[in-house]
């Protein structure tokens, strides 16, 4: 039976959001060593990821409202859309300010880059589960 509210919950979105945190926290540790950097061209190909998946979110969003999809969809949206503009916001503030490479403040930063990135790319594996099938969401 499909659902055209926002009642279920897939327990996918924890999972990215928890894998995202500890991918994260691992790109601020190597970022603060300096095994990787993050560069002017990473950030913004992560500045244009963000942008590309916002304006696919917003075109997709209106045909999955007209396909009536399962209400498991609801739970998946915000997370998406949280990862796509701490995406770009965090893009921004590295491309505007310049940090040392084993600085402790942009460390931090560059984990939350990544960690808002791989939100993105895993929250984007739950809705496509979501919109093929949630099984997760049994009534």
């Amino acid at each position: 039976m499909s659902q055209n509210y926002c009642d279920c919950k897939c327990g996918c979105v924890a999972i990215s959001a928890v894998a995202s945190f500890i991918i994260g926290i691992i790109a601020a540790a190597l970022t603060f060593t300096a095994t990787i950097t993050i560069t002017p061209a990473f950030l913004w190909v992560a500045f244009g990821i963000a942008i590309v998946y916002l304006l696919a979110t917003l075109v997709s969003s209106a045909f999955i409202r007209t396909a009536g999809i399962r209400g498991c969809v609801c739970s998946t949206l915000p997370a998406l859309l949280t990862g796509i503009l701490g995406t770009a916001l965090s893009a921004l503030v590295l491309l505007g300010v310049s940090f040392a490479a084993t600085s402790v403040l942009g460390a931090i930063i560059a984990g939350v880059l990544v960690f808002f990135l791989s939100l993105t790319v895993t929250t984007t594996a739950c809705l496509v589960k979501c919109t093929l099938g949630c099984a997760d969401c049994d009534d």
